[in-house]
């Protein structure tokens, strides 16, 4: 891992990170979560113990302060032990960057002071069966019910939805007249209320936090269940993609690292032909090339949080540092599991779970031609 250009602060927040996640996240831990798709509450209770779900969140809200690079530093952390893991930490945190940003001034002051003591926990519901790059076509609907609202709808690929105590940011169409980007509202659902059914998916790999599908049956929501003002919630949807995909960014630069240090640990004691494989040329070139792209993915990632951190629009930026670390994360699990070919293949090796996370990883928060798209868009390319 590399720490030059980090604070005296941040190195503290790494050495307490590897303290805890070298106790919690052994490869027989790692492995019984993933084999049974189960939660990493554990590993959640040490990171409210350490104050980490207040990072980002300012003290006023109950949080310890810091900037996106602090958070892109501990999603980097996290995920060198898995992924997977590493999202049950930044999807409450990306979330509650939305309700700093967009929620009312009591919003703020009820889930953000939660969240942070670890009294409730807070995701994302975007996507369904119908909608996913294009999100303008969701068709959850938000109807009004006097004063308050009536929530029907089914949402697909919800990480984290069904964790304990949590808190949905659920997008619907809460104005069916208006154009798409102009009838859309956020509502703050929580995951336990009648109506509301989290189903955990069985995907191919990142099975511990857990995709889920999320049916809305006319769940019963108080006026002040919409988060910020109705109507905001295209504007909302932007302003949070843009901390989402730079916190996942860094996460998978975190994961594509661990990936080359087994592979490098592994060919530095296989032997064949007399010697160790590492000394063959072509697999330290392999090698040597897998970790020059992760050191590339890394500065993109930094780049797009210290950006965000002085206020700038990101965009662009983010899009790259998404595009690349994912693309990269996916190249150096395949190429580690062609340097330690059956024993990758394994389901006692680590390398198989990096090989089936990193494949969700050009998908999720965006896809690659999404990210693709935006850059060229923001080259001034985008096609007519």
């Amino acid at each position: 891992m590399h720490d030059d250009d980090l604070s005296e602060q941040q190195r503290q927040l790494r050495d307490s990170l590897a303290r805890v996640m070298g106790d919690f996240a052994t490869p027989d831990t790692l492995r019984r979560l993933d084999r049974e798709a189960a939660y990493p509450e554990e590993a959640y209770r040490a990171w409210v113990g350490l104050g980490l779900l207040g990072l980002g969140i300012p003290e006023q809200y109950g949080g310890v302060g810091g900037g996106m690079a602090d958070l892109a530093l501990v999603s980097e952390d996290l995920a060198y032990w898995s992924y997977d893991v590493s999202t049950a930490y930044t999807v409450p945190l990306f979330s509650a960057l939305t309700v700093l940003r967009c929620g009312r001034e009591e919003q703020k002051a009820e889930l953000l002071p939660a969240l942070a003591a670890g009294r409730l926990r807070l995701s994302v519901c975007i996507s369904e069966p119908d909608a996913g790059s294009d999100v303008s076509a969701i068709r959850t609907r938000a109807a009004r019910d006097g004063d308050g609202w009536v929530l029907s709808g089914q949402k697909l690929w919800a990480t984290a939805a069904g964790a304990p105590d949590n808190v949905m940011l659920v997008y619907a169409r809460s104005d069916p007249d208006a154009p798409p980007r102009q009838g859309m509202s956020v509502f703050l659902v929580a995951n336990d209320l009648p109506g509301v059914q989290c189903r955990k998916l069985d995907m191919l790999g990142r099975r511990a936090t857990g995709s889920y599908e999320v049916f809305l049956d006319e769940v019963r929501l108080p006026a002040d269940r919409v988060l910020g003002d109705p109507g905001q919630g295209w504007r909302y949807l932007l302003s949070g993609l843009q901390a989402e995909r730079a916190l996942t960014s860094a996460g998978y630069v975190g994961a594509a690292q661990k990936v080359v240090d087994l592979a490098a640990a592994y060919a530095g004691e296989r032997r064949q032909f007399g010697k160790p494989i590492a000394a063959h040329q072509v697999v330290a070139h392999m090698l040597a090339d897998m970790q020059t792209e992760v050191d590339a993915a890394r500065l993109l990632a930094r780049r797009a949080a210290a950006r965000l951190d002085r206020g700038l629009d990101s965009l662009r930026e983010v899009a790259m540092a998404k595009l690349y670390g994912s693309e990269t994360y996916v190249r150096v699990a395949n190429q580690g599991m062609q340097i330690m070919g059956a024993h990758g293949y394994s389901m006692e090796h680590e390398m198989q779970r990096h090989y089936r996370d990193a494949r969700s990883t050009t998908i999720g928060a965006g896809t690659s031609q999404m990210q693709r798209g935006i850059i060229a868009s923001a080259m001034g390319l985008a096609a007519r």
